[in-house]
């Protein structure tokens, strides 16, 4: 927005050679390292939605658009990383009049669209143009990604922040009664091309078992833990749909292998099976070799469907949502427009099925299998919000970017094609907002509880801006085979690097511990627009949200403060003889569930 700085003035009568005057650009373009400027257009007119036209000039770089305003009082400036850039297309004809009719028109996939003006004359437009779709767009123009050029350094190696194998023995596998074992039968994605190379299963399914139970899932994608509760030995596994077909084909080794997962945990009940479509979705994936799992072959399993729809829905959705959140809100009618998106909707149905898992588990002491058709969309969206429920690790920061790495990243979602990460020619029906679906129900939960996780809003922001950024290798391609074949983690910088190595900014003032299993209500009464996301372009929101991340900033100062007093009198009353019992945490029962309505709202 807009910053008090005043433009650089450069003198006509100065001569300029070309390597000063790339100089005195950097100096107006706030450049990473591994940043240069590809291209400068001058007498460009960005059309502000919410200030009018603005003159000035825009430098493109090999990882942003860079607009400056020519006016001092105050300067404009844009910022945009090119990654965020979904579509670039000209406007206006060579015969094209009125005002400002002649230029850009640039879609993002941050809800905003950004809109240029500049002369018919010249080859500006075609300059800009050219530019901004050649590096936009690395993969269409055989270029690579910014993040392999990024030379940011960080104190915190972001790529240690997740190691399956301490994860898991953190989940206490392999287990004292040998139930479960770590297999790296997958070592070199001969198993699953999609699934990371150490996966958890019985212990008594051989590696030959294995093999055939993945012939009889969808892209190989058989059922593996995620989750194991650290009391009932209850176990949440993720998979993708059986292969059953219209011929209702049947595997007595899935079947078997089902019913271990079942007996894992010795209770004799049957194991929850819930597939997330709705159930007209699943009987149709049978015309394409799909389906569900069968009650006459499945006998001992509870099949439960969640009528979570399709990424098609899903986009549907937001392109609704967007075109009543940008530019402008429509305050009169804002109910039954935003109802109409049927956004709101959609969070509702991930979050009730998150809850049915996380309660089979926790309280029916079931165990629990997932999945949808392929096993990389909507079952990474329920295993990873069960999990938040679950396991209070996971609402800590660095928690919580292990379980993104794990639930989303090593288990193969399709970020590239999702988000379409520099592919001007990447089908448009395979984008969908799956993961940013996952992050606004997390934000809904950290509304209902308040206390209850590390990260504070600015942190969850700052996930999605850089989901789209491409400024680091973290959520580059669809799984880590691609991964590791692009060596992301020797050639790349980690996001976990950056937010590490600046925690204090994406710290919830009010955390306190709390290892209760939450039970969020999932209500359309509960729910809201996380407008601090969606609306943030426009100025007035935004100049309501400021003064709140201030005051955020100033509790955490007064907290510290309170702390080291505390530490102080604990040493104090220590030398005395007095020690007085005081917690700055609680930590009740890792059973006990909680609701919104039972925590103190602040």
């Amino acid at each position: 927005m807009a910053s008090a700085s005043s433009p650089i003035v450069y003198s006509a009568s100065i001569p300029i050679n070309s390597s000063t005057k790339k100089a005195q650009q950097a100096e107006e373009v706030p450049l990473l390292p591994g940043e240069d400027i590809k291209s400068t257009e001058k007498e460009v007119i960005y059309i502000c939605h919410f200030n009018g036209p603005k003159k000035g000039v825009v430098h493109i770089t090999n990882y942003r658009l860079y607009f400056k305003s020519v006016e001092t009082d105050p300067v404009m400036t844009l910022d945009v990383p090119l990654g965020v850039i979904s579509r670039v297309e000209k406007i206006g004809g060579q015969s094209s009049r009125g005002e400002n009719s002649y230029g850009l028109e640039i879609t993002c996939k941050d809800m905003r669209n950004l809109r240029f003006a500049l002369k018919q004359e010249g080859r500006s437009r075609k300059s800009m143009f050219e530019n901004l779709t050649k590096h936009a767009f690395p993969m269409s123009s055989g270029l690579q990604f910014f993040a392999f050029e990024n030379k940011e350094t960080f104190y915190e190696d972001g790529w240690k922040v997740y190691d399956p194998i301490e994860e898991f023995k953190r989940l206490g596998i392999p287990d004292e009664k040998r139930k479960w074992r770590i297999t790296t039968i997958n070592q070199n994605y001969e198993l699953c091309e999609t699934y990371p190379p150490i996966l958890v299963v019985p212990a008594c399914a051989s590696d030959d078992d294995l093999r055939k139970v993945a012939a009889f899932r969808s892209k190989g994608r058989l059922p593996v833990l995620s989750w194991i509760h650290p009391d009932n030995q209850a176990v949440i596994v993720r998979c993708s749909q059986p292969l059953v077909g219209m011929s209702g084909k049947r595997s007595k080794d899935d079947e078997k292998y089902v019913d271990i997962i079942r007996e894992s945990n010795g209770q004799i009940q049957k194991l929850t099976i819930f597939d997330a479509r709705p159930s007209v979705n699943a009987v149709a994936n049978k015309a394409t070799g799909g389906g569900y799992e069968g009650d006459d072959a499945y006998q001992k399993a509870e099949l439960i469907f969640l009528d979570i729809h399709n990424i098609h829905v899903m986009r549907e959705s937001l392109r609704k949502l967007k075109d009543i959140v940008y530019p402008t809100v429509e305050e009169s009618h804002w109910l039954s427009s935003l109802e109409s998106t049927h956004w709101l909707e959609h969070i509702k149905f991930v979050l009730a099925g998150a809850i049915q898992v996380a309660d089979k588990v926790a309280s029916g002491k079931n165990s629990a299998l997932i999945h949808c058709s392929d096993g990389w969309d909507r079952t990474a969206q329920l295993t990873s919000l069960a999990l938040l429920m679950l396991d209070s690790f996971y609402r800590t920061t660095k928690g919580f970017e292990v379980l993104i790495e794990k639930e989303w990243i090593s288990f193969g979602h399709k970020f590239a094609t999702r988000v379409g990460h520099g592919d001007k020619n990447h089908a448009d029906a395979d984008r969908s907002p799956i993961f940013l679906q996952f992050i606004d129900c997390v934000w809904q939960m950290t509304k209902q509880f308040p206390t209850a996780f590390q990260f504070n809003e600015v942190f969850l922001i700052t996930v999605l801006d850089h989901l789209y950024s491409c400024r680091f290798g973290t959520f580059l391609y669809t799984c880590e085979q691609q991964r590791t074949k692009e060596e992301l983690r020797k050639r790349t910088v980690s996001l976990w690097s950056f937010v590490n190595s600046d925690m204090d900014k994406y710290i919830n003032p009010f955390y306190t511990k709390d290892h209760r299993v939450l039970y969020p209500v999932a209500s359309m009464r509960h729910l809201d627009l996380w407008v601090n996301y969606y609306i943030r372009w426009n100025p007035w929101f935004r100049q309501q949200q400021d003064p709140v991340q201030q005051r955020y900033k100033e509790l955490l100062v007064i907290r510290e403060q309170l702390l080291k007093k505390l530490e102080e009198l604990q040493i104090s009353d220590s030398s005395t003889g007095m020690i007085p019992h005081v917690s700055n945490s609680s930590t009740p029962s890792s059973t006990m569930p909680v609701s919104p309505r039972s925590q103190t709202t602040l």
